[in-house]
């Protein structure tokens, strides 16, 4: 039996068929939770905070985070503090960490860093603020962070949906987290 023309365009057919079918999502978690985000999953930071308490991207499982990436040395940083200070102190629905990387881009060590924050603390600023110091600048290279500040908004299921370089006021990163899962 001679194959005809139509029968001839069916076996390409049902070759790309099959290899598409065996192309996967690139961006699936492993754990096979469906994304509720579109984004790339975030670096699982695991850093240590001003007391020395392990504070990791794991343990904040389930919930929304903003991170700002900022400097000490930062003008345009310090500037927003009291502002973001008060949006750590209200209820939201994302928690507000802020990461800082002693002996990275020209910041301070860590125990200087800590010294002189604290002090910050004393005369009641940026007491609901938590910092998480990421020694060497690891987790800052992992989010591609290039200056300061730098806001990174997270999803609850761990996914970076936004990088967004500069200040953010607060209702502009309580409306951002409004679109987020």
């Amino acid at each position: 039996m001679k194959p005809t023309i139509r029968s001839l365009h069916v076996i390409p057919l049902f070759i790309l068929l099959i290899l598409l079918s065996a192309c996967g999502n690139t961006n699936a978690d492993p754990s096979g939770a469906a994304a509720l985000n579109k984004g790339t999953a975030a670096p699982k930071f695991d850093l240590k905070d001003l007391d020395g308490n392990q504070v990791t991207l794991a343990g904040l499982a389930g919930q929304k985070v903003y991170v700002k990436y900022w400097a000490s040395w930062c003008p345009i940083c310090l500037a927003g503090m009291d502002d973001l200070d008060t949006l750590a102190g209200q209820t939201n629905d994302f928690k507000v960490i802020t990461i800082v990387s002693p002996d990275y881009n020209g910041e301070q060590s860590a125990s200087d860093f800590t010294a002189w924050f604290k002090g910050l603390q004393t005369e009641n600023t940026a007491t609901h603020v938590t910092v998480l110091l990421d020694e060497g600048g690891k987790w800052a290279k992992a989010f591609g962070v290039r200056g300061y500040p730098t806001s990174l908004y997270i999803g609850s299921d761990g996914i970076l949906v936004k990088k967004a370089p500069g200040q953010n006021a607060n209702d502009v990163i309580t409306s951002t987290f409004k679109q987020i899962s």
